[in-house]
């Protein structure tokens, strides 16, 4: 296991189409969500739940993700509605971090999204440490209001994500990072 302020520092993305099997295994599946369920929560609401794809519930997600694009888009191309049919089958294993925010009289909905970021890279950040590829990933599904209910959404929670998580294929290539004097001031 890498050193944290290493793993923090040279951490990066791995695009799905860029993992393969295997993907967590079960004892580590329980680490990694353990892991993603210990973030900033004021006031202990658990302002998120997960959503575990694997095996054939990538693609049963997947086939119903395309039957609502399709419907949507009548005019899409055979090619656009296969796509859909990938959206959640590269890697072994898809956690959705839903994000639930409860209504409190002193932690507004805001800071519980918050929390359900900082949920998601945690368990980006766990996956990572345990050698897997991962990458924290939206796409317009992760918004549709009939994608969400299809998936078992209520009504009041949103998608903050799929996190993709199997072995990287190849070494991956880091991306340029923000230069600290562009992005840093002091009060």
């Amino acid at each position: 296991m890498p050193d944290a302020l290493d793993l923090l520092r040279t951490r990066r993305s791995i695009k799905p189409r860029e993992m393969t099997a295997p993907g967590p295994s079960s004892a580590e599946l329980e680490t990694i969500l353990t892991i993603g369920a210990r973030v900033p929560d004021h006031g202990k609401l658990a302002p998120w739940r997960f959503i575990v794809f694997e095996g054939d519930a990538r693609a049963r997600a997947s086939e119903m993700i395309a039957k609502i694009f399709a419907a949507k888009n009548p005019n899409a191309q055979a090619a656009e509605i296969e796509k859909e049919k990938r959206r959640l089958t590269d890697a072994p294993l898809v956690i959705g971090v839903v994000s639930s925010a409860k209504p409190h009289p002193k932690v507004p909905a805001w800071e519980q999204e918050l929390s359900a970021g900082a949920s998601a890279m945690n368990i980006v950040t766990a996956a990572t440490a345990l050698g897997y590829g991962a990458c924290w990933l939206t796409g317009w599904f992760a918004f549709d209001r009939d994608v969400l209910d299809a998936l078992g959404l209520k009504a009041e929670e949103k998608l903050a994500g799929f996190v993709h998580i199997g072995t990287a294929m190849k070494p991956t290539e880091d991306r340029p990072r923000p230069v600290l004097s562009e992005i840093v001031t002091r009060f």
